[in-house]
């Protein structure tokens, strides 16, 4: 009786990270056709969860009702949408209606990875195929540039040579996709230690043991992320990775040394030794180079600033304050934004480099912080998992979720990852995997 079920059950779970594993590879999923495709299958698998649901009856998943909340307010800034585009509000209906799809799709993600993976070993396969996702989205990135090949995804490169970007048009996209998913397999990394007090001649094995071919695929990430050239991106990774590394450290008391070696081995090893030969140099030199404001001998610039997004900034933010409430419609800065910049922006923007001004702008004030709601309450339940000093499972995969979306909040100050339909979805699903890191079963229950 339960056979029928089981097979549904496990067809979902294995489509449905197929599907986070296919998102990045065609451009990461920024064009019409991949786009309708995601809001496609994530509908028909929502659907499939459902009918599941209801040959089940009651379900028993912990974590449903604390992940409501975050759904409810993903539903609320669809209705704000709607609102938007039915009532004019909007001055891109067009866009507007398609931001509406990608927005429905991105919240029954959300619901259907609360659904369906609710168990240790089922979380466990999740953080493992963002890992192998990202790992291989690093390796592919650093062949191509290495080689000089410069493929995408079967289609040949015609920007950032030079530097490593996967399957994704831009450099700084594939190192938001990174930042993620190295986030998820450093909790990984930290959710399956075995709890054994530290000794130092287990270091070897703790480096070079069973899971060496989980820290050979942060190595390869790291590469790849040096090799993006991204500055927000590799400072958004070693912030995120500071700041809860220095949490998490000093929460966890009985095993602090094991912690700080297990970490500083990931900043001293993976960076200074191994990145050093892929760029580490060249990473150093943008920084340094980066010029924000323009070096004045007299009258007479001498050196002109190099960062024209400052600039956009500027101009998005006399955009912003024209309709701060109720914005000018979901996906319509292209369009809506084009009359605001002088002559010292010289280019055409379809994004604002900046994603919390973007989401400002489009959707105005009720929009934002119906989003920002949402964000900040997946950081806690993050963060409240990664507090779980008595699970080292619980704490590890919260460090995870949390890093992974602490990383991306810092990275979209300067970028528009959350643009980007591959980044945005795993976005959701970290902020998924926040809830269940503390609200998960162990194992899975029988049924009668």
């Amino acid at each position: 009786m339960n056979q029928p079920r089981s097979r549904l059950e496990t067809s979902l779970i294995i489509a449905t990270l197929a599907l986070l594993f296919w998102l990045p590879l065609p451009l990461g999923s920024n064009r019409e056709w991949s786009a309708a495709l995601f809001w496609l299958l994530t509908a028909l698998l929502c659907g499939g969860w459902s009918i599941l649901q209801l040959q089940k009856g009651v379900s028993s998943n912990p974590a449903l009702k604390p992940a409501l909340p975050l759904f409810g307010l993903l539903l609320l800034v669809q209705g704000w949408t709607v609102i938007q585009w039915l009532s004019g509000i909007s001055t891109d209906p067009g866009r507007t209606l398609h931001y509406l799809m990608l927005g429905i799709g991105y919240s029954l993600l959300f619901i259907l990875i609360i659904g369906l993976f609710h168990t240790r070993n089922r979380l466990t396969l999740l953080a493992a195929t963002l890992v192998v996702s990202g790992t291989l989205q690093g390796f592919y990135g650093s062949l191509m540039t290495l080689s000089g090949i410069e493929w995408l995804f079967f289609v040949p490169k015609d920007s950032y040579f030079g530097v490593a970007t996967g399957t994704f048009v831009n450099r700084n996209h594939l190192a938001g996709y990174l930042v993620m998913t190295l986030g998820v397999g450093i909790g990984l990394l930290l959710a399956l230690r075995d709890g054994a007090p530290f000794r130092w001649t287990n270091l070897l094995e703790m480096l070079m043991g069973p899971k060496a071919r989980l820290r050979l695929g942060l190595v390869i990430m790291v590469i790849a992320l040096v090799m993006t050239r991204s500055r927000m991106g590799n400072t958004a990774f070693f912030a995120s990775l500071m700041i809860l590394g220095a949490l998490f450290i000093l929460l966890n008391k009985e095993n602090r040394l094991r912690n700080s070696l297990i970490l500083a081995s990931l900043i001293i090893i993976d960076v200074l030794v191994i990145s050093q030969f892929f760029g580490l140099d060249k990473l150093k030199d943008r920084l340094v180079n980066t010029r924000v404001e323009n070096v004045m001998d007299g009258e007479q610039v001498i050196a002109r600033k190099n960062e024209l997004r400052l600039d956009v900034f500027d101009y998005g933010w006399v955009q912003l304050m024209e309709r701060p409430i109720f914005g000018f419609g979901a996906g319509s800065f292209e369009s809506s934004f084009q009359r605001y910049p002088g002559p010292d922006v010289p280019l055409h923007y379809d994004h604002a480099h900046n994603d919390y001004l973007q989401f400002a702008i489009e959707y105005g004030l009720i929009g934002f912080l119906l989003l920002g709601g949402f964000v900040l309450l997946a950081l806690y339940h993050a963060l409240k998992a990664l507090w779980r000093r008595e699970s080292w499972y619980r704490s590890g995969m919260g460090f995870g979720a949390a890093m992974g979306i602490l990383g991306i909040l810092i990275h979209s100050s300067t970028d528009f990852n959350l643009q980007i339909p591959a980044n945005a979805a795993t976005f959701v699903t970290l902020c998924a995997m926040a809830v269940l890191a503390g609200q998960h079963r162990k194992t899975r229950r029988r049924e009668a």
